[in-house]
């Protein structure tokens, strides 16, 4: 079991390793697309990457249309594994859109032997996302 402070040494630790490991700028962290954004996750149990749809549930569904109608797409051509999930509960309660990818092993970020396959899961994965939100924003723009 570790402290407050020392998970969140740990976490940090990770996150600074990710960077110097893979020294590479995420175009699509930020979209510039109000309430659509690009996530990465790694905690004590799983590790994501996700796309985001939060706002109000009328914008929500919105970007969800058009990210249901690019499904086949998605799937087909650039994230076989995507989960499509239209109302995700996030840990504080809020509900949001995700679609996102998980990482099938174990995986601990207070296991420092686990952070190689999740880095290696994050660089193969996010550009995935990304060539799919490239080719296909100015949809999302018209939401």
């Amino acid at each position: 079991m570790f402290s407050k402070e020392e998970s969140k040494r740990i976490k940090q630790e990770f996150w600074i390793s990710y960077g110097k490991s893979f020294p590479r700028k995420w175009l699509l962290y930020n979209t510039k697309i109000k309430d659509l954004s690009f996530k990465f996750h790694f905690d004590t149990k799983s590790a994501m990457v996700a796309l985001d749809v939060e706002g109000d549930l009328e914008q929500r569904i919105k970007y969800w249309e058009k990210l249901e109608s690019l499904k086949t797409i998605l799937i087909a051509d650039y994230v076989p594994n995507a989960i499509f999930d239209d109302t995700y509960i996030l840990e504080n309660g809020k509900e949001i859109s995700r679609i996102y990818v998980t990482l099938d092993i174990k995986v601990s970020i207070h296991n420092k032997n686990t952070w190689q396959e999740v880095m290696l899961f994050f660089n193969e994965t996010m550009p995935k996302f990304e060539h799919f939100f490239e080719d296909f924003e100015d949809v999302l723009q018209d939401a």
